[in-house]
């Protein structure tokens, strides 16, 4: 799934852009290197931004959906991992070939 970057207009913030692509986002989710392209922003910084809306979206009743990283070596899942970026290497193989986590709101 690849849209040509369009910059989100004015009065509408770097989070309020992120939960409206993760809001219209396939079942599949959207990764942070994904959301990085369709809101304009790093993919580094889009971690600390999922962080803040996933408070937001708590207190408005709705919750950040977060679909593991998966080790691509040997399929190991990161089910209980907490911080929202991309694993640096598999704590079973120690393969650094990681599929990166996927988010959406649900």
């Amino acid at each position: 799934m690849t849209r040509e970057f369009v910059p989100p207009p004015r009065g509408v913030t770097v989070r309020g852009a992120l939960e409206a692509e993760l809001a219209s986002a396939p079942e599949t989710g959207l990764t942070a290197k994904e959301l990085s392209g369709l809101v304009g922003i790093s993919e580094k910084d889009v971690a600390g931004h999922l962080e803040h809306l996933e408070k937001s979206l708590k207190a408005g009743g709705a919750a950040l959906t977060v679909l593991p990283a998966e080790c691509v070596a040997c399929g190991y899942v990161f089910r209980d991992r907490k911080r929202l970026s991309r694993p640096g290497s598999c704590p079973e193989c120690r393969s650094t070939r990681i599929d990166p986590p996927a988010f959406l709101i649900r």
